[in-house]
């Protein structure tokens, strides 16, 4: 295991921490108590295989049995091993969810049960994939697995697709998205859960919740160290960070969540902001009191449940072609 990375702060005083006791919700708090019981601090120090050991469990820990009308299978998509929820009605559109974990833990089973109840929740088949993993296999390995199976996905299930994902696999979904627009499928639209996009580090959300629950800043530069090569963050590539590409338009409607009580809370704004500045339609729902990694209280935890509600209802209006007005910009002259 190596250290942690570390970059400089352009500010030498870096912001006071948030009163978190204040901003998040007794629930929220119980969650992020069980979690960190599950997941202590010092699974920092453990092997990467032992992190993601412990990782799995704590994601067990959260699970719920599936919900009824399912059919759920392995296959390998594209040669990437994926898993398939189909609801029994007939779906008439697919997801492509990519799992969230840094690039380095994670997989099918920890994010089993979220896929499962986006597609009963939504009635799309919901097609999860098993990215190859950091630091075994650096960038580009997890973009190329990922676009594999969205490849192959499209050629398997004609009619729309949804890209999605949490966190790194919110970063991968926006950069497979960002790529069809040459030389893919067509997306109907992606729907990232608190996203890291490629956003400064040494400034904003970065700072103001270097200290958060569940994620820290320094938690991110450990992940981003692990990886790239000699854990350097190649410039200006769409295909490792979607917020550094040089082109935004002609990009299918976008829906954001961001975590507010998260150092990447700034990543889903910065980049809604620069799809609509081209003349796209984007909305960043930044979720009030909740720290990254939400979704796995969505059971127990009243923001995180509503939260994941509107997820569904997004998925669901991005696959029909619609918008939801929950979502739609404020009209001038409105506060």
């Amino acid at each position: 295991m190596t250290d942690k990375a570390r970059i400089p702060t352009t500010d030498p005083d870096r912001p006071a921490a948030p009163d978190y006791a204040r901003l998040i919700a007794p629930d929220t708090w119980a969650f992020i108590r069980d979690t960190e019981r599950w997941y202590p601090p010092e699974t920092a120090s453990f092997t990467i295989a032992e992190q993601r050991q412990v990782y799995d469990r704590m994601c067990r820990a959260f699970a719920r049995p599936y919900p009824a009308g399912l059919a759920v299978h392995d296959q390998m998509i594209g040669g990437v091993p994926c898993r398939i929820y189909t609801p029994v009605a007939g779906p008439a559109a697919t997801v492509l969810y990519l799992h969230g974990g840094g690039f380095v833990v994670g997989g099918l089973d920890s994010h089993d049960p979220v896929c499962a109840e986006l597609a009963a929740a939504t009635g799309l088949r919901v097609v999860s994939a098993d990215y190859r993993l950091a630091p075994e296999h650096r960038h580009p390995a997890h973009f190329v697995d990922a676009w594999a199976a969205t490849v192959g996905a499209a050629s398997l299930w004609p009619g729309p697709l949804v890209m999605a994902g949490d966190s790194a696999g919110a970063a991968l979904a926006a950069s497979v998205t960002h790529k069809a627009r040459a030389s893919g499928p067509m997306i109907a639209g992606q729907l990232l859960i608190y996203p890291g996009l490629g956003g400064p580090l040494d400034r904003g959300s970065a700072l103001t919740h270097a200290n958060a629950p569940m994620l820290t800043r320094d938690d991110v530069l450990f992940y981003r160290a692990c990886r790239y090569v000699d854990g350097v963050e190649p410039d200006a590539d769409p295909t490792a960070t979607a917020l550094r590409d040089s082109d935004f338009s002609r990009l299918p409607p976008t829906l954001i969540f961001a975590a507010a009580c998260d150092p990447l809370a700034d990543d889903g704004p910065a980049y809604a902001q620069s799809l609509t500045a081209a003349g796209g339609r984007a909305f960043c729902r930044t979720e009030a009191g909740l720290p990254h990694g939400y979704l796995r209280g969505r059971h127990d935890v009243t923001g995180a449940r509503d939260s994941f509600a509107h997820i569904a209802d997004g998925l669901a209006h991005l696959a029909r072609g619609d918008w939801p007005t929950w979502a739609a910009p404020p009209r001038e002259g409105s506060r």
